[in-house]
């Protein structure tokens, strides 16, 4: 049997695939601070757009943010706001 009849075999890292999506907004505001930006603004950008430019490659933040639908981070946002206020 030649190489080209073999599967290949893919596996990803299981914590990467399950980082939480409060995880992701903490690590890609830290990276924006890190860069100088304000990362408020940033992450505000992203998710009204959804255009990735909005986060930097540092710290590998644009495709860390990416693994998460916007959805589910704005969900954490306004779970973690209405935790905290009530």
């Amino acid at each position: 049997m030649s190489s080209m009849d073999k599967t290949m075999k893919f596996d990803v890292k299981a914590e990467e695939a399950q980082i939480s999506p409060q995880e992701v907004l903490l690590a890609v505001y830290d990276a924006l601070q890190e860069k100088g930006y304000n990362p408020i603004n940033q992450i505000v950008g992203y998710l009204i757009s959804g255009d990735p430019a909005y986060i930097p490659r540092h710290n590998n933040a644009r495709s860390l943010i990416r693994k998460r639908e916007r959805d589910e981070l704005i969900e954490e946002l306004v779970r973690s706001y209405l935790n905290q206020h009530r």
